[in-house]
């Protein structure tokens, strides 16, 4: 029994580590714009929480108001910002010169090799 356990979990600890290949630019494309809706789907969460909130505290000063008790002014927040109808632009894609992906950081102010040996170079 222990030894099928063993082999068992030996199985599924080695499935686990097999590497995947990397996502196709189409599926890439695919999950910048589910990002891009959940983002703005948080937005209009946040939108329609903000507008609650105003309506349940307009309604609570107006019947305190009516019951007589002492209201103080409601502390001032900044309006609610509706987040408008979701629009989706993909990135533009860049050339990979654009990129720097082939250029260095900045400029060799001296060459990469030397016939020196290390011992024979001075230490900055």
């Amino acid at each position: 029994m222990k030894t099928a356990l063993a082999l068992l979990l030996a199985v599924f600890s080695t499935a686990s580590l097999a590497k995947l290949p990397p996502p196709s630019p189409e599926a890439q494309a695919k999950a910048a714009e589910a990002a891009a809706r959940t983002a703005w789907a948080a937005k209009v969460d946040g939108y329609k929480l903000c507008q609650a909130q105003d309506k349940a505290a307009a309604a609570y000063f107006a019947s305190a108001r009516a019951a007589g008790k002492p209201v103080h002014a409601s502390a001032s927040t900044p309006p609610c910002a509706d987040p408008g109808p979701f629009v989706y632009t993909p990135p533009e894609a860049k050339p990979l010169e654009a990129a720097g992906a082939h250029s260095p950081s900045e400029t060799a102010k001296a060459p990469h090799n030397t016939a020196a040996p290390d011992a024979a170079t001075p230490k900055q």
